[in-house]
């Protein structure tokens, strides 16, 4: 289903008893809440609305509520944030939560609640009997994947709703620089609209100007002056992301994680794996696999592990010395090249 589709098809008259949204994307994550919100008239709402974090509250807690009948009013609604216990992972407080109430609601859930499991994570751990029961009973709200194409098609139908027009050039950029990432793109967008008020025309001059890149696109960037031997440039955006306050061993992390992915697609797209099967054996976003088919054509196996294998001694050294983060990437430059 198209986003634009998914918030027209959401209406008061029609809604179940149980939603999973499930993904990060916390723009849309956020416009969803909002919809589900508007069901319940604005003078019920201190009475008929709740909404609990699970990092910091017991699942009972929310299940009681949603059990209760709506007060003065038709529905009732109730959302479950952050239920870490989906995945396997453990809370920050490690709360011991009631499941089995919540698996027994999951069952049979009250019809005058709408019960929304917000759960910001790409995967959910399928062998949990409680994850079967929310598979089985509820309506689930996949944004986890969603195409590059129903981005550039939202993103689109946003600006000209706005009064807006943008180039196509632009509109690629735009989620270039952005990494694809749907949230940070309609962020950037806000302030394109700003700055570029008095015409109503965004060109990808204006996105060049406004956009910020995101963590992920300046570290795209940086694997490619690497493996392009460009120490000069490679170096001064290293620096350039150490002085942006971003962590010399998550930086490096995405480093690993961008030239493993690469030597990944050589191998597989050289078994003759489409791009279609890539993101779905690897579990990567399309567009990510897109940006790395179009890389490894251009630079063997060998050059790519030996830039991986470069990049996993700088991670041993940063977490064993006390040599600084910027001298170990500049040593490592040397050697690759040479």
């Amino acid at each position: 289903m198209q986003i634009n589709e998914l918030f027209q098809s959401l209406n008061s008259e029609n809604t179940k008893p149980l939603y999973l949204i499930k993904g990060k994307q916390g723009y849309l994550i956020k416009k969803l809440i909002g919809k589900f919100l508007s069901f319940i008239p604005e003078d019920e709402r201190t009475m008929n609305y709740a909404n609990y974090d699970m990092e910091t509250t017991n699942v009972s807690n929310a299940i009681e509520d949603a059990m209760s009948l709506p007060f003065f009013g038709e529905k009732r609604l109730v959302i479950i944030n952050n239920p870490y216990f989906l995945t396997g992972s453990h809370g920050k407080d490690k709360i011991d939560q009631d499941v089995d109430s919540f698996t027994s609601y999951v069952d049979s859930p009250q019809d005058s609640t709408i019960l929304l499991i917000i759960a910001p994570y790409d995967k959910l751990d399928s062998r949990k009997k409680i994850n079967k029961a929310i598979k089985k009973n509820s309506e689930i709200i996949d944004l986890s994947n969603i195409s590059e194409t129903e981005i550039k098609n939202y993103l689109g139908s946003n600006v000209n709703d706005k009064g807006y027009k943008i180039e196509q050039n632009a509109l690629d950029k735009l989620l270039q620089m952005t990494s694809n990432d749907f949230s940070n793109a309609m962020s950037e967008l806000s302030k394109l609209f700003l700055y570029c008020y008095n015409n109503k025309l965004i060109s990808i001059n204006d996105v060049n100007k406004v956009v910020t890149k995101s963590l992920d696109q300046n570290v795209f960037d940086l694997v490619n002056y690497v493996i392009n031997n460009n120490v000069n440039k490679s170096i001064n955006l290293y620096h350039e992301l150490i002085n942006g306050s971003n962590e010399p061993l998550q930086i490096n992390a995405i480093l690993l994680s961008q030239f493993r992915l690469l030597i990944q697609v050589k191998i597989m797209a050289k078994k003759g794996y489409s791009q279609g099967k890539l993101a779905s054996k690897l579990k990567i976003h399309p567009y990510r696999i897109k940006l790395a088919l179009q890389t490894v054509k251009k630079y063997n196996y060998k050059k790519l592990s030996r830039a991986y294998l470069g990049l996993v001694d700088i991670e041993k050294q940063m977490k064993s010395t006390q040599k600084p983060a910027d001298l170990l990437f500049e040593m490592f430059m040397i050697k690759f090249i040479n």
